[in-house]
């Protein structure tokens, strides 16, 4: 599956909720927003449908983002339903972690591969702060039980606000390094005025190598982050929203200033 620019799409990230359970401030306000409602959010059939025509058209790499996609109830099922989607070789979760303790061994057991994980710092107040009151004890138990569920490799979303150099991002590596944790440094994106780079330890921000699409919870195929065009799989169907996606997708990302990070899945 080639977009215009001979680029072979073969990742689709699935956005399965707009709702999280922190509310980090380089993400969402202190008092949160207004959340989409159950209508509007995708059934775990529908996700299906959508994951099934992609992999027809080559995508063969299935990550579930949110908000925050263990508050989605009954993930555990949704997750058991995609592993047994033929063609799908690598399917991971991006979580922050709080809730994952729970979960780590069921999602395994249904067929969740591996896991990234948000890491922004070791300091539990400056977590606190940054997530407006989330316990870092928390996520160090949703990462261990990751860990003794097999859900590897294990990777650390760091977001750092100037460079990968900062005390805190630091400390993360060596976290990292001491456990065998990959760690992917992620610099403040600014979705309103195109401001993005490179992901350090990843490919995200790479525009040249671009190999995704993004299903929104409310139905809407993304060809890019920063871009405002979106194809609805309920008015166009799954097929067709894929593939005008796919042939609308951009050299390189520009303006979103409609989207937020919550409802596209970061």
């Amino acid at each position: 599956m080639l977009d215009p620019f001979e680029r072979q799409i073969n990742y689709l990230r699935v956005s399965v909720t707009d709702r999280c359970n922190l509310r980090c401030v380089y993400c969402m306000p202190a008092e949160g927003v207004e959340a989409l409602h159950h209508r509007d959010i995708l059934r775990f059939n529908e996700i299906v449908d959508v994951v099934e025509r992609a992999v027809d058209l080559g995508v063969n790499k299935v990550r579930i983002t949110g908000g925050e996609p263990l508050v989605r109830k009954g993930l555990v099922e949704l997750v058991s339903m995609l592993s047994g989607v033929k063609g799908i070789n690598d399917l991971s979760m991006t979580t922050n972690g709080v809730l994952l303790d729970q979960y780590a061994k069921s999602l395994k057991d249904v067929g969740l591969m591996r896991v990234n994980i948000s890491l922004d710092t070791l300091d539990p107040d400056k977590f606190a702060q940054i997530t407006r009151g989330g316990d870092l004890a928390q996520v160090f138990k949703g990462i261990q039980a990751a860990e003794d569920a097999g859900l590897l490799p294990i990777k650390l979303n760091c977001v750092v606000t100037q460079s990968s150099s900062e005390p805190d991002a630091q400390l993360v590596k060596e976290f990292g390094e001491r456990h065998g944790f990959a760690v992917r440094f992620i610099h403040l994106m600014d979705l309103e005025n195109g401001y993005f780079e490179p992901v350090e330890g990843g490919d995200g921000g790479n525009c040249v190598n671009c190999n995704r699409l993004r299903l929104t919870s409310n139905g809407l195929v993304k060809p890019c982050l920063f871009s405002n065009h979106a194809y609805s799989v309920r008015e166009l169907g799954a097929k067709e929203a894929l593939l005008q996606a796919i042939s609308n997708k951009p050299a390189c990302g520009g303006e979103n200033p409609e989207g937020q990070f919550f409802t596209i899945g970061g």
